[in-house]
């Protein structure tokens, strides 16, 4: 058995493996800690399952996927859909890896911590060099932990709500290592651009948010059987974002100097790893 792709839940998993019944291709779901792959039964059919899959990746609604779970659906297949919170719970942990999960809760933590009373000790930990007193190179951790501070409600959900949606999708679709490098190099690079931008004090994950947002969107391009990529108008919202943060429109300070940083390390990262070979 050859796996050919690996799915958040196995809903989705069950509508395309009906599908590829439809299409005489003999195939089965194997749960995953995180997700489900899909395993095809006979080698000759992998290739023409992969394509198969990575249509199903680009167009998860299509009509035929339906149709095929009408036609060639098992009606003794169990899924059990939980109750709601639970199934929202799951989807969540499903959609998403453990370094995916870890930075999402830390930043969380953080943001609670600092609206409980304790904002001026973690500004204090966390900061860029230079924002407060006493600050060295000695304290190296100082240039990527600004990544992890957020300054407003919309500001936290914004960023986390994007970190979750694409950094998960690389890291359950290829993999933690490449989904690593980009949290680290974007997560420090970009603050330093920031820096001679505008000075020490900012903080926010957005630059990690741009490179994940700009590599999916490569990776789907140029590596489409990747099982990833970004509709063009989501990268068109993120790409008018990132032009109204030059403005006055959105009333609040913008770091865009990590934004652009954060993209350009995302989108050259993306042609790095579209050129290889994808590992999970």
């Amino acid at each position: 058995m050859i796996e050919i792709g690996r799915l958040p839940n196995s809903r989705a998993a069950q509508a395309f493996v009906d599908y590829l019944k439809g299409e005489q291709i003999d195939c089965q779901i194997q749960p995953l800690p995180q997700g489900v792959a899909i395993l095809v039964i006979r080698d000759q059919d992998a290739e023409q399952a992969r394509k198969e899959f990575a249509h199903f990746i680009a167009h998860p609604y299509d009509n035929k996927y339906l149709q095929a779970s009408w036609e060639h659906g098992d009606t003794h297949t169990k899924l059990d859909y939980g109750a709601p919170s639970l199934q929202l719970f799951a989807q969540f942990i499903t959609g998403a890896g453990p370094v995916t999960l870890i930075i999402f809760g830390l930043c969380v933590l953080i943001y609670a911590a600092m609206n409980l009373g304790f904002g001026g000790p973690v500004y204090e930990t966390l900061s860029y060099f230079g924002a407060v007193p006493d600050t060295n190179v000695s304290q190296f951790w100082r240039v990527f932990t600004p990544s992890l501070m957020h300054f407003s409600a919309m500001h936290i959900i914004f960023n986390l709500l994007w970190w979750w949606y694409l950094g998960g999708k690389i890291e359950t679709r290829i993999g933690t290592a490449p989904l690593l490098i980009l949290l680290l190099v974007a997560g420090t690079l970009p603050n330093v651009v920031q820096y001679y931008v505008s000075g020490p004090n900012f903080g926010g994950l957005s630059g990690v948010v741009y490179a994940v947002a700009g590599y999916t969107w490569v990776m789907g391009i140029r590596k489409p059987a990747a099982g990833i990529g970004l509709p063009p108008s989501y990268m068109g919202f993120m790409l008018i974002w990132l032009v109204l943060g030059f403005t006055d429109f959105l009333g609040v300070s913008v770091a865009n100097g990590a934004h652009i940083g954060g993209l350009l390390i995302g989108l050259a990262q993306g042609w790095f790893d579209s050129r290889s070979k994808v590992t999970r």
